[in-house]
């Protein structure tokens, strides 16, 4: 098993933030690049990796009371995944990204899966940041 974290501070409250991350017409904005969601009979969705050409069938749940996104495979338990958003207390929040990897031989590389943590936490700021922008 492979557990990996990052965190980031974003530039707005945790519900900007949260409702950002939630968007599912928006998803790719800061999901890695080469990952795309499918919506089915939510929390049933469909992951498509260009990479590989492959879909996934996955669960997406989201938990806006707390501000909690969770994610994992639906056929197999090799992968599992969370984004939580908390409050900084200064108009800013932080938003940290937990990923699970269960099955050694699909777990890509520590370094690949941790430049592409901070890669989607810089995604989901560099989203965020026009909406709250108020300089003219």
């Amino acid at each position: 098993m492979s557990e990996h974290e990052r965190s980031r501070t974003m530039p707005a409250p945790p519900q900007t933030v949260f409702d950002q991350a939630n968007d599912l017409d928006a998803p790719h904005h800061w999901l890695p690049q080469d990952l795309h969601i499918r919506p089915e009979v939510l929390p049933a969705v469909t992951v498509h990796e260009d990479s590989t050409g492959r879909d996934a069938h996955a669960l997406l749940q989201t938990d806006p009371e707390h501000l909690r996104i969770e994610w994992a495979t639906r056929d197999d338990s090799r992968y599992a995944g969370r984004l939580q958003v908390t409050d900084n207390g200064d108009a800013t929040s932080q938003a940290t990204i937990h990923l699970s990897f269960h099955d050694d031989d699909h777990t890509p590389a520590d370094d690949d899966i941790d430049r592409t943590l901070d890669e989607s936490l810089r995604h989901l700021a560099d989203q965020i940041r026009p909406r709250t922008d108020t300089s003219d």
